[in-house]
Parts: C-alpha cells; sequence; structure tokens
C-alpha cells in the first residue's frame, strides 16, 4: 500500500504543478496583451511625430517670414536713410 505521507506529497506535487501550469498561460496572456498595448503606443507616438512636425513647418516658415521682412525693412531703412542726406546735400 501507499503511504499517507508519500499520498500527500504526490497530492501537492500536482496541485503545485497544475497551479504553476495555470499562472504560466496567465503570464503568457499578459505578456501577449502587453506586447498589443506597446504596439499601440508605439503608434500613438508615430502620429504625434507626424502631427508635431506638420505643425512646425508653417511656425518654422513664418518664423523665416518675419525675419526676411525684418531684414527687408532694416534695408529699406539704410536706402531711405542715404536718400535722406543726398536730399540734404
Amino acid at each position: 500500500m501507499i503511504d499517507p505521507a508519500q499520498a500527500t506529497l504526490f497530492l501537492v506535487i500536482i496541485v503545485l504543478t497544475i497551479l504553476l501550469l495555470v499562472l504560466g498561460i496567465q503570464v503568457y496572456f499578459i505578456l501577449r496583451e502587453l506586447r498589443k498595448t506597446l504596439a499601440k503606443v508605439n503608434k500613438v507616438l508615430d502620429d504625434t511625430s507626424l502631427i508635431t512636425e506638420s505643425v512646425s513647418k508653417p511656425i518654422s516658415n513664418l518664423s523665416s517670414l518675419t525675419m526676411g521682412l525684418k531684414t527687408g525693412a532694416t534695408i529699406a531703412k539704410i536706402f531711405g536713410a542715404g536718400k535722406k542726406h543726398k536730399k540734404e546735400e
């Protein structure tokens, strides 16, 4: 016959094996969901990057236009000052 201690030990080993198997399956599903979530986060970050670039380009162009207008105004002032000196002479 089987010793009660051996039967108990065998039963505990079977229960622990089943629990570890279930736990392993749950960890697998959690990691799979985590991978899907990270893929979605990556897509959102890529889209954010595209949106940021599309917003920054017009602002950069506007800044360049403003600097060009300032430069043009400075040049106009220089030429305007030169004409005033010629008229005074």
